[in-house]
């Protein structure tokens, strides 16, 4: 298995604020573009989506109250593990260290083509989040989907 883990982010909300808002898969898909969320269906313990071609999917392994959710793999290609952390913040007890820890079974050319980029895309989830509880919203995010 292959380990890749994100850079560790402070977010300005409570552990408990944040992973409330990462146990019930169904809010990603809330937050989708309105032409994106055709391609994915979710409910309180699944999620599952097609991304160029791939149907991929996760569901939920285990829910550790305020400060980790597990996820696995739910019909992809390949298995993985997802472990999701929201801890108190060393500087402030009321910010989250968030990071995000993914285990792969990736073979040799998988693992030299995609562990660079989910890497990065692990890490900016981290920042977007940090970002975002900062009031900074990501590059290219439509605010209005939360009033539609």
């Amino acid at each position: 298995m292959t380990k890749i883990e994100s850079k560790h982010g402070v977010v300005s909300r409570q552990p408990y604020e944040l992973y409330m808002s990462f146990t019930d898969l169904s809010n990603f898909r809330n937050m989708l573009p309105e032409d994106k969320k055709e391609m994915v269906t979710a409910d309180m313990d699944t999620l599952t989506a097609t991304v160029q071609g791939f149907n991929i999917g996760v569901k939920v392994h285990q829910r550790v109250p305020y400060s980790r959710i597990e996820l696995v793999d739910y019909g992809a290609p390949f298995a993985f593990h997802i472990v999701i952390h929201f801890e108190p913040a060393a500087e402030n007890p009321y910010h989250s260290d968030f990071w995000i820890e993914v285990e792969a079974d990736l073979n040799l050319m998988m693992k030299m083509m995609l562990s660079g980029k989910i890497k990065e895309a692990l890490d900016k989830v981290v920042d977007g989040i940090a970002d975002a509880s900062n009031g900074k919203m990501p590059e290219g995010f439509d605010p209005s989907i939360w009033t539609k």
